[in-house]
């Protein structure tokens, strides 16, 4: 489906609409001759406003909001020979400066063709599914916020299809964000083959040129601090993960991207308290889409494993439950990078085949795909993958669960790994620990009290 937009600018505007509609830029990031750029402006087509604003003597960053003023830094400028400050909050998207501007398009923007009936996927919605997803279409025709609290494998992308299409019918610009690379890289060939119509662009770093004006956005949170006014339905996913939760400057990209109207739909398994406690329409799927109950976790005490990792041994409890459980794919949760590469060398030392992911590690995309192929059957990782991941008769070990790193939320997350597939709905988790947390008892609480409120408590 080509978007237009009638009345349409001036011919020699055209290149500038294309590229800037919808979007705010820097001028590093349009390709195009200042003549051009400075005729869309005096032609008011082009709004151009200062990248950082100065406010009762403190800095403010226009993209992304920032105004803690220990991440402003000065130096002295080439191209304006003053000494200038800039934005290091969003400093991976482009160096914000104060000499620079910003721009976004004022004229005609552009109009997406509504398309009825534009969701080709043929399953069926559980009842918990089909009562969130009728609420999720009201929330879209009545412009509202609306927050679905679903318990990890409750099928949460199935039950926006019915609230896409009735966007999708009325011509509206659709943004789905998400904190990591790896949920987007899963759920873009899921919301292709449901919509298979709809243009859709695909955003997160490193990747290549997508559609400029995609009527369905599927991007990591990040992104949107290029978008301007642009959408009229923003779906957060796992709102309470970081980055999302901890960076204000994100909750003012979703914001800023969306048009004054517009709805907004939060998904989250573990939303925060404070969320909870907001003024929001909230709905609830206590259960899973197959209706098995979540599976609980077992707690191993396994002794001073930190120790053991130092003088080159491996964990024997851990060793085990990988031995055990090696006809199955297994996933090792741990608390960090130093703890992992450990833990790594140690499986390599005993000859077990395995591969280890983390935020940086350069083959972290390939490693996972190996494992979802099924080419790799063990796979150690950092909490990177405690979320969108969904894997066949995965099971799940924590080591460290005791550790600060793994608080409710994360191992409740970890947790709802294991069991998610209708065909191999049940399997183990286990926090091997050195001792048990509050953190762990209340994911344990946590993850009870949804299969008492589901009805589905084994």
């Amino acid at each position: 489906m080509i978007p237009s937009s009638p009345p349409p600018p001036p011919p020699p505007l055209t290149s500038l609409r294309s590229c800037l509609a919808g979007r705010r830029l820097l001028r590093s990031e349009l390709p195009f001759a200042d003549a051009l750029l400075e005729a869309g402006i005096e032609a008011q087509f082009i709004k151009q406003e200062p990248a950082l604003l100065r406010e009762h003597g403190e800095w403010r960053c226009v993209r992304c909001n920032n105004r803690d003023q220990r991440l402003f830094a000065s130096h002295s400028c080439a191209k304006c020979c003053k000494r200038c400050a800039y934005c290091r909050h969003c400093l991976k998207l482009g160096k914000v400066m104060s000499c620079m501007s910003l721009y976004s398009w004022s004229g005609s923007p552009f109009v997406y063709e509504g398309l009825k009936n534009a969701c080709s996927w043929n399953g069926s919605l559980s009842m918990h599914q089909q009562k969130a997803a009728a609420t999720l279409v009201k929330a879209v025709e009545a412009k509202s916020r609306c927050l679905c609290w679903a318990v990890c494998g409750a099928g949460k992308t199935e039950i926006l299809f019915p609230a896409l299409e009735q966007a999708f019918a009325k011509g509206e610009r659709v943004v789905l964000a998400t904190p990591r690379t790896d949920v987007v890289k899963e759920l873009a060939p899921r919301f292709k083959q449901a919509f298979p119509q709809i243009v859709q662009a695909v955003l997160y770093a490193g990747q290549k040129q997508q559609p400029l004006h995609a009527q369905f956005v599927i991007a990591t949170t990040h992104q949107l601090l290029r978008y301007f006014q642009t959408f009229d339905l923003a779906i957060i996913d796992e709102v309470d993960a970081f980055p999302f939760s901890y960076d204000p400057s994100l909750e003012h990209a979703v914001t800023a991207a969306l048009k004054p109207s517009s709805t907004r739909i939060l998904l989250s398994a573990t939303p925060s308290k404070a969320l909870l406690g907001e003024d929001v329409q909230t709905i609830k799927i206590p259960v899973r889409y197959h209706g098995y109950p979540l599976p609980e976790p077992t707690f191993r005490w396994c002794g001073n494993w930190r120790r053991s990792l130092a003088r080159g041994a491996l964990p024997k409890k851990l060793l085990h439950w990988i031995y055990e459980n090696e006809s199955f794919p297994r996933m090792v949760f741990v608390p960090s990078v130093h703890v992992l590469e450990s833990l790594s060398t140690g499986l390599k030392d005993v000859g077990i085949s395995h591969k280890a992911v983390h935020a940086e590690a350069t083959d972290r995309h390939p490693a996972i795909a190996a494992f979802r192929k099924q080419e790799c059957s063990l796979i150690l990782t950092t909490t990177i993958l405690e979320r969108g991941v969904t894997i066949a008769n995965l099971q799940v070990a924590v080591l460290g669960a005791e550790d600060d790193m793994f608080t409710e939320a994360a191992l409740v997350q970890i947790s709802g790994r294991v069991g998610r597939s209708s065909s191999c709905p049940t399997g183990e988790i286990v926090f091997f620990h050195f001792g048990r947390t509050q953190a762990m008892k209340d994911a344990l609480r946590h993850i009870r009290a949804m299969n008492e409120e589901g009805g589905n408590r084994e």
